[in-house]
């Protein structure tokens, strides 16, 4: 902004005569010299929505869905003499939290789109993960593996016992492309924009060993002997039928196909 004046004709002696008249120049400048003025609000006005029509509804339903899973998993280990289970109580109760947390992880990861929310979507993906969902999947499974070991039981017999360790196996190799491809740069796979690509098998073998994880449940809590000798029908139909396909529809639902375009 500054001042100025009209002038009257120059006099003899060189100077300039003064109106009395003075104006205010008005300057504008679209960009401003504060400091961040050339940046401020244009994320809140640009920057791509990250939600979608049908994305919280689709949110809730998963939550429902592994929540009745969840609870009605551990209301029927605890219902019937747990003390008397030995090492078997920790197979449901374990593999019922680590379904749980793996849908929290994912569910926390999907929708982002925006550097920011992507580095904290993928703190928490990573943390519940690693901290939690990892190590409950593997003792509980060490734990019926261990079980039958000790009574002489033969190994996989049953598609839940096949499907089940060959998820837990897939999970392994999960793990080495996910962390692999975001740890130090992505180093292990050469850097970026190699690690990039890999990170995008990463997210395609996660939607693809999710609904595999859900398979196991399914034939665990709906088929099994001790699933059908210690519970209800109706409550075998909720929680590992009705709940696992609808847990799938919610995942499905948010998932975003254009972070997988692989060409």
């Amino acid at each position: 902004m500054a001042l100025d004046s009209s002038t009257s004709p120059i006099k003899p002696d060189g100077t300039q005569q003064r109106t009395g008249v003075e104006y205010e120049r008005l300057v504008v400048d679209p960009i401003g010299d504060a400091p961040g003025a050339k940046t401020m609000g244009y994320e809140e006005q640009f920057a791509k929505p990250e939600g979608r029509r049908g994305d919280l509804p689709a949110f809730w339903a998963a939550i429902g869905a592994a929540g009745v899973f969840l609870v009605s998993t551990w209301g029927i280990t605890f219902a019937n003499r747990p003390t008397a289970l030995g090492l078997f109580f920790f197979h449901p109760i374990l593999q019922s939290l680590a379904m749980a947390v793996f849908t929290y992880a994912i569910l926390t990861l999907q929708p982002t789109s925006q550097a920011k929310t992507k580095a904290a979507g993928l703190t928490r993906h990573q943390l519940v993960i690693l901290a939690l969902g990892v190590p409950a999947i593997s003792l509980g499974t060490f734990a019926i593996v261990y079980r039958k070991s000790l009574h002489g039981h033969a190994h996989f017999t049953t598609w839940h016992g096949t499907i089940g360790i060959v998820s837990v196996a897939w999970m392994v190799v999960q793990i080495i492309l996910g962390g692999g491809s975001v740890w130090f740069g992505g180093r292990l796979f050469g850097g970026n924009p190699r690690a990039k690509l890999v990170w995008k098998y990463h997210r395609l073998s996660g939607y693809l060993l999710f609904p595999l994880f859900l398979l196991a449940a399914h034939l665990g809590g709906a088929w099994s002997t001790w699933s059908n000798n210690n519970s209800p029908y109706v409550v075998r139909l909720l929680a590992y039928t009705i709940s696992p396909i609808v847990l799938l529809a919610a995942i499905l639902v948010r998932m975003r196909t254009s972070k997988m375009q692989f060409f």
